[in-house]
């Protein structure tokens, strides 16, 4: 599943890539009209707080009307039912699909010290950015337990 998350949920969309969902953040100055255009061009569920945004006809849009991310990334997962969580498989500024990358190609795109003790890599396709199984990873687990969560009250609904 395609998201538009509109820019005052930017942070979710955030989180949702980092769990591995194709999201698109829209630009801050985007206006309603543009991000209905963007939504309904590439197949996208529109992600939303804005009321009048959410209720446009002939678009598929989901009101966030939950306030703190935890409850956000529920309120998605649960809603729109998602796939299970892919933690790290997205760029998080560009949101292209992440291809594996050997240390060779990274060598000279990484601290010296995280090339000699990670074992893996994944690059971005699109921004070239590098990416490794580091500290984070701890939280971004957390988060994709509320998949299961989510899933665990959708069964039982």
């Amino acid at each position: 599943m395609k998201l538009l998350v509109d820019s005052m949920l930017g942070t979710l969309g955030k989180w949702l890539r980092l769990l591995g969902y194709d999201a698109a953040i829209a630009v801050n100055h985007a206006s309603d009209a543009e991000l209905a255009r963007q939504a309904r061009a590439e197949g996208r569920v529109l992600l939303t707080r804005d009321r009048g945004l959410a209720g446009r006809r002939g678009l598929q849009t989901l009101l966030v009307e939950e306030g703190d991310l935890d409850a956000q990334l529920l309120q998605v997962m649960q809603a729109l039912c998602l796939p299970a969580p892919q933690p790290g498989s997205r760029c998080v500024h560009c949101n292209a699909l992440l291809q594996p990358a050997s240390h060779e190609e990274v060598a000279h795109d990484v601290p010296p010290y995280v090339l000699q003790t990670q074992p893996a890599f994944r690059r971005c396709p699109r921004c070239r950015r590098v990416y490794w199984r580091g500290t984070h990873m701890e939280q971004i687990e957390q988060k994709a337990k509320l998949w299961r969560r989510a899933q665990g009250r959708a069964a039982s609904q």
